[in-house]
């Protein structure tokens, strides 16, 4: 992973994270799922980039499928969120 990509994972992730923690804290428990669920989402994806860079193709696999299921959960959590 480039030092760039680094960084950007870096500020994604972390953004989710603290996104969640406000959430936690003014007790906005549907956002804070979906800032959580973002986060997984962004986390596995840049752990299957990292595990497919050092030969793990099949642990690369798994986190990219997991981080796919998250994506799709994420959809379901704003779907929810908006839909009342």
């Amino acid at each position: 992973m480039k030092k760039y990509e680094k960084a950007v994972s870096l500020v994604l992730v972390a953004g989710a994270s603290l996104s969640a923690l406000y959430f936690i804290v003014k007790q906005n428990m549907e956002a804070a799922i979906l800032s959580m669920t973002i986060m997984f989402t962004f986390t596995n994806f840049f752990r299957s980039r990292t595990f497919k860079e050092k030969g793990h193709v099949k642990e690369a696999k798994w986190m990219r499928n997991m981080s796919a299921l998250f994506a799709v959960l994420s959809i379901v959590v704003l779907l929810v969120i908006v839909s009342g």
